[in-house]
């Protein structure tokens, strides 16, 4: 038996303590300062009040500030916060870690540097790691709804890190007749591949929306929301180009576009756009709810301003992103840029 740290309470995180415990180890989950509450149900319930589901009953919660004692004698650490929570993660918990203890995390993001370029969390991580500490940092991607995984429904992911060995030690405690773990040692590939999806996914959405605005909440067009699919992908295929990332983890990043256009935060943000609301009164609409499609789109479109300013892209090659940057950022309305995405091939 393997005694695996959660910290972050997040859906995705507390989803993924079904096959662990299932394969015979021990979970403790830790809440961060902003899941007080959900470690106060789970402790009185084991039901989560976000994921909506009763987690195994030998799961062991722990607050915030019982971190270092979540932390005693375990073999692997899982970060569960959201993109939001990175720089919290970085601060207190990675210089508790010990170094023999490898790391995994579900965050699924990138940020941009200053040149126009962008790094994976795990990469991020690793720079703020303190001088002479070393740690295995390791990221999970791929197309799985927390819920689902809740459910049991057969999920398919890649788990990726420097390190193969360790890789396949992780999978063996996560895999489950109903969680499928594929390996890679291209961090850069699938983290990015993977965080994209999140802002496409806003810009499929606005099909969803339009669709309803013009003929009624519940109309569904698939024409137009497969065509700004197909944009998705070449654009993302382009960018996991631009950071050094293998094209074939592209498959990663369109898995888990499909997956979060049929539902969740991003697809409501979405939608609610194309209906014609503002970004502002969207926002207001979806108080409280986490939203990492607005911090990924406006990072990404940043990056990729700043490199066609250096000459290195041409922002014509990215005209969805550019648009979803421009409703978020500069008060755009929603008008889908369809002439910019037809193209003639030789």
């Amino acid at each position: 038996m393997s005694i695996l740290t959660y910290v972050g309470a997040g859906q995705m995180a507390s989803a993924l303590t079904y096959p662990v415990i299932e394969n015979g180890h021990e979970v403790r989950l830790v809440g961060t300062p902003l899941d007080r509450e959900v470690i106060d149900e789970l402790r009185k319930s084991n039901f989560h009040i976000n994921l909506k589901r009763t987690l195994p009953d030998t799961v062991k919660y722990y607050q915030a500030e019982e971190v270092e004692e979540a932390l005693k004698g375990a073999d692997v650490v899982l970060c569960g916060v959201s993109s939001f929570g990175v720089d919290w993660f970085a601060e207190n918990i990675l210089p508790i870690i010990p170094d023999d203890v490898p790391m995994i995390a579900v965050t699924k993001g990138m940020i941009d540097q200053e040149d126009g370029s962008m790094i994976t969390y795990p990469h991020y991580w690793e720079s703020r790691l303190p001088e002479g500490k070393k740690l295995s940092i390791n990221g999970i991607g791929g197309p799985c709804t927390s819920y689902e995984l809740a459910d049991k429904d057969n999920s398919a992911v890649a788990f990726c890190g420097r390190d193969i060995e360790i890789l396949r030690k992780i999978k063996a405690m996560f895999t489950a007749p109903y969680y499928h773990v594929s390996l890679s040692t291209d961090v850069i590939g699938v983290e990015c591949a993977v965080a994209l999806k999140n802002a496409y996914a806003l810009g499929v959405s606005l099909a969803v929306g339009i669709a309803e605005k013009n003929e009624g909440i519940g109309v569904q067009h698939y024409n137009s929301q497969a065509a700004l699919f197909g944009q998705s992908v070449k654009e993302m295929k382009q960018l996991l180009q631009l950071v050094g990332g293998g094209e074939e983890n592209i498959i990663y990043g369109a898995g888990d576009l499909y997956v979060t256009i049929f539902g969740g935060r991003t697809r409501k943000i979405g939608t609610l756009l194309g209906r014609g609301m503002s970004f502002d009164d969207a926002m207001q609409e979806l108080a409280g709810v986490t939203l990492e499609s607005i911090v990924i789109a406006t990072r990404t479109a940043k990056a990729v301003r700043r490199l066609a300013e250096n000459g290195k892209v041409d922002l014509a090659d990215f005209p969805l992103l550019m648009h979803v940057d421009d409703i978020i950022n500069n008060g755009a309305q929603v008008d889908i840029p369809w002439k910019a995405f037809e193209t003639e091939k030789f």
